[in-house]
């Protein structure tokens, strides 16, 4: 046996439906769709959610909360990760990004305060807390904005 001389177990495939092609065929007129109503029509079949109008579920749920659309998302990194640098390196999206510590799709960068830094960085981001910055320049190095 080979693939060339594979074939469907016999009626397992059933060849399809052609619609509309005459009396004699037993679908022809309306196709298999009855007469009149909702199924019958163009564009007809039921949605998702649609309860056999019922009020649907998404509508007897109350609505809640609030999902402000200009909120900002950081992309967090810690002061203690920036230790893998070298002395003097300048730290920027570039930077982070091919050691890994931020994503490609990341938009903004906030440099957190958390750990202890022992190399001398020039750290240009979007945003630094004060104790990161604070740390930063303790260990000689300096903050810049992005």
């Amino acid at each position: 046996m080979t693939l060339s001389n594979l074939s469907p177990h016999p009626g397992s495939r059933k060849p399809r439906k052609r619609l509309g092609r005459g009396p004699g065929t037993g679908h022809g007129k309306t196709s298999g769709r009855g007469h009149k109503g909702f199924k019958a029509r163009s564009g007809s079949g039921i949605k998702p959610g649609f309860e056999g109008g019922q009020m649907p579920l998404q509508r007897r749920l109350p609505k809640r909360g609030f999902r402000n659309p200009f909120r900002k998302q950081y992309a967090v990194v810690n002061v203690q990760d920036l230790n893998r640098f070298d002395a003097g390196t300048m730290v920027d999206r570039a930077g982070l990004e091919a050691a890994g510590l931020i994503s490609a799709k990341d938009e903004l960068i906030k440099v957190l305060g958390d750990g202890e830094l022992t190399v001398s960085l020039t750290v240009m981001v979007d945003k630094v807390s004060d104790s990161a910055r604070r740390k930063i320049e303790a260990a000689g190095g300096n903050v810049g904005a992005a």
